[in-house]
């Protein structure tokens, strides 16, 4: 068995599979089979003898931890593969926090609030509060609580944060802390955890009950972490504190793929790996199995820019392939349209199917001018980063009804399906039930299906249909047991009458939305056909054969997805389009990275601090690594951005580019990159007349008729400035000193960014 595994990796996949006892980091280049070691050394540790239920698998999409079961599954047999602990960091914490919910004061039955829930509550918490959601902006106030929560900060913690309470002060939103507190609050009162709880209260558990920590060292003797350059401070110390009994942890990873610094992730948490475990093993992955010579290489040449990075040097043996192709353009409206003539002439040269392509970008508003050229040229296209398929509003509706059959508590659900279908408890019966849940210290679901002994000041048919409310949702809890996931989840979407209502809608109009609850309950006939026996013991890890497939365990499947977890269209055979953030672990034939331009990549947010300006890099690194035969990279002299055209400078990246990987450039009069008759080659041409650019002169009048240029003195917090770019805007922090000194600026159409005062160039307004 140990030789049929063995066989088909290389020497250095080899060694990484084989040493399985001690820490052990895998520095997994592009393309380099890192997948592969994962998935085969999970199989080579079962066929040496080590328990499934040893192992625990941290990934960071569903989508990979399904594939990698599915792969070991094919190697040694499925009954071990399903006993082994693999999933999502949050998938596998949410099962223990399930286990252990009594200890941290939840119950098994907790709600999982995604993006849209907990914006939603805030939403009301606001509301209540009487704040100015313009201030106090919903995805702001979530964000600064998500940030607080990832570097494991109670609401208690934050209070008491002398730091953030001043930032929150100056920035004019002193009762952000108080929002922090009551949102808290309510969420345990739904016996709901938002996605950073999942790892903020895994955290606690382990913190604070020894015998907990304990029980799961010694039951996860064995840690593999995929992506580890993704991880932030809570799930490192969460890792950190399992593995501490045995040192047996192989983290996988690729520090020039650390692209969501933004979401929390520190790269310094693989950077310093080797300080963390001093008798680690370092293995590199360097071989690329993906891309051509002259891709490796080009991306070669860019990385090695960073100062901050473990040293690699990746290599393939796919053979030089074609040169990479620079190619300017006159506007994004000419860029899109070279892009489209790109991907007709390789289609008929080499009779490509349109899946083979993908179109990246740094920013979603780049696809506008891109999916007008697609739409024109008949070019059948799919747009990643649009709705997800569960948080279409008839789905979340249905979705609501079960989450509330599973867990009375959960507020927001109530809130969203109490009068929907509408049953004529309205927005002002709503507020009186809140406040009843308030003042009696109990929750809105207690009110609910007993007004009268709350005394809830509504009329005789409201408490009724309260009541008949209640009653519906207690007689699908009756039925979680005894129906699968299926069979529940059609009688809700009929019994609450949102079948017929979309029905009626679709006779008329939109008919997506029925279509949309078909594929719904599709997604819970084919759990609950092909489920059984996946699950096991929580406690021994032993298999259990011949469990229900009930609808709580489809939610819970839900409750956890992603993006990149998203069912693939009927008809796949599109060109993708997508942010370069969403293109990470996936790979193109023909790979299209548009809008290379200083301030838009590189992010002018970035350029003043050499920490998020190697992420930018590390960002363009990991787009030209997504292409696997050719590769093409455009930037436009003029652009649409904040409502006025710009004149745009080529990305310093490209400079970065080494001129033996890339064509000659013949200088041409058209200014759109258009192609040659011969096979698959831009025609590369550059402006012999450049577009006029401003003079510094012009530059002059424009600020001579708004005003002044500000002195890096003169910028003081509540200050009223125009940016050229930005617009109007109020200076809310001033921190940093020197040339560091930066700004958070309000602006009026964008909301926050900070800039570093050297490079901004405010201007005092006249008057």
């Amino acid at each position: 068995m140990n030789d049929h595994i063995l066989s088909q990796l290389n020497d250095s996949q080899r060694e990484a599979v084989q040493v399985i006892q001690g820490p052990v980091m895998v520095i997994a280049g592009a393309g380099s089979g890192k997948t592969r070691v994962l998935t085969f050394r999970i199989a080579y540790m079962l066929s040496k003898g080590i328990l499934p239920y040893q192992i625990l698998a941290l990934t960071f999409t569903n989508k990979a931890a399904k594939e990698m079961k599915e792969r070991i599954q094919q190697l040694i047999g499925g009954a071990q593969a399903k006993a082994v602990f693999m999933g999502t960091f949050h998938s596998i914490f949410l099962r223990i926090l399930r286990t252990e919910a009594e200890k941290i004061g939840f119950t098994s039955a907790l709600t999982v609030y995604d993006t849209d829930d907990s914006t939603g509550l805030i939403k009301t918490i606001l509301k209540e509060m009487n704040l100015d959601p313009k201030i106090y902006k919903p995805n702001l106030v979530l964000s600064r609580i998500s940030a607080a929560k990832s570097n494991l900060l109670s609401a208690e913690d934050y209070v008491r944060n002398a730091e953030a309470m001043e930032v929150d002060r100056q920035v004019g939103r002193p009762l952000l802390s108080e929002v922090f507190l009551r949102y808290n609050n309510r969420l345990h009162s739904s016996n709901a955890m938002d996605f950073d709880d999942l790892l903020y209260y895994t955290n606690a558990l382990l913190r604070d009950f020894p015998e907990m920590l304990y029980k799961y060292q010694n039951r996860f003797r064995y840690i593999l972490v995929d992506e580890y350059q993704d991880t932030n401070f809570a799930q490192y110390m969460i890792v950190k504190k399992i593995a501490a009994a045995h040192h047996n942890i192989c983290v996988v990873g690729d520090d020039a793929q650390s692209i969501y610094g933004f979401r929390g992730a520190d790269i310094h948490n693989i950077l310093n790996f080797k300080r963390d475990y001093k008798e680690a093993i370092i293995i590199k992955l360097e071989q690329n199995y993906r891309s051509t010579q002259n891709i490796v290489n080009t991306a070669n040449a860019i990385i090695k820019n960073n100062r901050e990075q473990l040293h690699k040097t990746v290599w393939t043996d796919n053979g030089q392939g074609a040169l990479i192709s620079i190619v300017p353009t006159g506007s994004e409206t000419d860029e899109a349209t070279a892009v489209c003539d790109s991907i007709f002439e390789i289609r008929q040269n080499y009779h490509a199917d349109y899946k083979q392509f993908a179109i990246l970008y740094r920013t979603n508003m780049q696809s506008r001018a891109l999916e007008e050229s697609l739409i024109k040229k008949h070019i059948p296209y799919r747009l990643y980063g649009g709705t997800s398929f569960y948080k279409r509003k008839e789905i979340k509706d249905i979705l609501a009804y079960c989450r509330l059959a599973i867990n009375h508590y959960d507020e927001e659900s109530l809130r969203r399906v109490i009068n929907y279908p509408a049953r004529g408890i309205g927005e002002t019966t709503l507020d009186r039930i809140t406040v009843s849940a308030q003042e009696n210290k109990v929750r809105m679901w207690d009110v609910v299906q007993d007004p009268e002994f709350f005394e809830l000041p509504v009329n005789g048919p409201t408490k009724e249909r309260l009541q008949d409310f209640a009653a519906l949702i207690k007689s699908y809890t009756a039925q979680l047991s005894v129906k699968n996931a299926y069979e529940l989840g059609k009688h809700i979407a009929i019994s609450s009458r949102i079948m017929s209502i979309l029905k009626e809608e679709s006779a008329s109009s939109d008919k997506d939305r029925i279509a949309n609850v078909e594929e719904l309950l599709d997604a819970m006939q084919d759990f609950s056909e092909n489920a059984k026996g996946s699950a096991f013991n929580e406690e021994t890890g032993e298999l259990i054969e011949d469990f229900n497939p009930t609808l709580d365990r489809f939610m819970e499947n839900v409750a956890l997805l992603t993006d990149s977890d998203e069912k693939e269209d009927g008809d796949d055979n599109k060109v993708k389009l997508m942010t370069i953030h969403a293109a990470k672990g996936l790979e193109f034939d023909y790979v299209y990275i548009t809008g290379m331009e200083e301030n838009l990549f590189p992010s002018s947010l970035s350029i003043g601090s050499r920490r998020e300006l190697e992420e930018e890099r590390r960002l363009f690194y990991v787009a030209i690594t997504r292409a696997k035969m050719m590769l093409t990279i455009t930037h436009a002299q003029t652009r649409h951005r904040f409502g006025s055209l710009q004149f745009c400078e080529p990305s310093r990246f490209i400079d970065e580019i080494p001129m033996s990987c890339v064509k000659s450039i013949q200088k041409a009069s058209s200014g759109k990159g258009v192609f040659s008759s011969k096979k698959s080659e831009w025609n590369e041409r550059v402006f012999e007349k450049k577009a006029p650019t401003k003079t510094k002169n012009q530059t002059d009048l424009d600020i001579a008729a708004i005003g002044r240029i500000a002195t890096i003195n003169e910028i003081v917090p509540k200050l009223r400035i125009y940016h050229l770019r930005f617009g109007y805007g109020n200076i809310q922090l001033v921190d940093g000193n020197g040339s560091d000194k930066r700004a958070v600026i309000t602006f009026d159409t964008l909301g926050d960014k900070t800039v570093l005062l050297k490079f901004a160039q405010l201007i005092i307004p006249k008057n």
